[in-house]
């Protein structure tokens, strides 16, 4: 991708599943890579696989402090930022009448509030500099309804809202998008899908299956690219057509 080569990119929730599927495309196009990641086993694995990475920061991005102290360290690095990949969130299946106050919190604490804590700091370095690109990751569960994922739903809908506010706020210097994946096979969906529940998805969505990471990752490099040079403040869905057919109203 044009304008990607030598340019300083963070990602979040990168140790593993699509954000360690994007730190791979970043680095085969000559991207300098930090990850940041609450999983410090995870951390330790991938800064062993990708030796190209420059930095593997350990925190969590509910923690508004653990953030600042983690874009003290990119300062430290690199002294600015020109992408951030905003990658992390979690989700646990429960019926909406079975969510514990604790597990909601929890839930829009990574998924939103993580999302806003990364994206101010970067927003901040990247108008000190005059340029950058933030990619939040939002979902299809943003756009329609899903059962059993309420708290996970309202979460990645607000980071639709934040993303189209935040485009118009930054702009011209900052380019913000969010990506709106349907399913794809990370370990998070393995462990919360049986092997029937996979299949009996696979047989709704036009394309057959579930997306690869690295499709998703590659949809970030064309975004975060100098090919994407007149996009913000949208939303693309990358779902293999299953919201064009209604999938997640039946």
């Amino acid at each position: 991708m044009r304008g990607l080569e030598n340019k300083r990119a963070l990602i979040t929730g990168g140790a593993s599943g699509i954000g360690k599927a994007t730190a791979m495309r970043f680095l085969e196009e000559g991207v300098k890579v930090a990850i940041l990641d609450r999983d410090e086993t995870a951390c330790d694995q991938i800064q062993e696989e990708l030796a190209g990475l420059a930095a593997v920061i350990v925190a969590d991005v509910s923690d508004s402090e653990a953030v600042k102290s983690a874009f003290s360290d990119l300062d430290d690095l690199w002294g600015g930022l020109d992408i951030l990949i905003n990658n992390a969130g979690i989700s646990m299946r429960h019926e909406f009448l079975d969510i514990p106050p604790e597990e909601w919190r929890r839930v829009v604490d990574v998924n939103l509030n993580g999302v806003f804590y990364v994206a101010q700091a970067a927003a901040r370095r990247m108008l000190q500099a005059g340029s950058g690109v933030i990619i939040n990751m939002g979902s299809t569960n943003a756009l329609l309804g899903y059962p059993f994922y309420a708290d996970y739903n309202a979460s990645k809908a607000g980071v639709i809202e934040l993303t189209r506010s935040m485009a118009l706020e930054l702009a011209p210097d900052v380019r913000v998008v969010a990506v709106c994946p349907g399913y794809v096979m990370t370990p998070m969906q393995e462990a919360e899908y049986t092997p029937q529940m996979l299949a009996e998805v696979n047989r709704k969505i036009p394309l057959g299956r579930h997306a690869q990471p690295e499709e998703i990752a590659a949809l970030f490099a064309f975004l975060a690219s100098e090919e994407a040079a007149f996009i913000t403040g949208q939303c693309y869905v990358i779902d293999g057509g299953e919201t064009a057919g209604g999938l997640a109203s039946r």
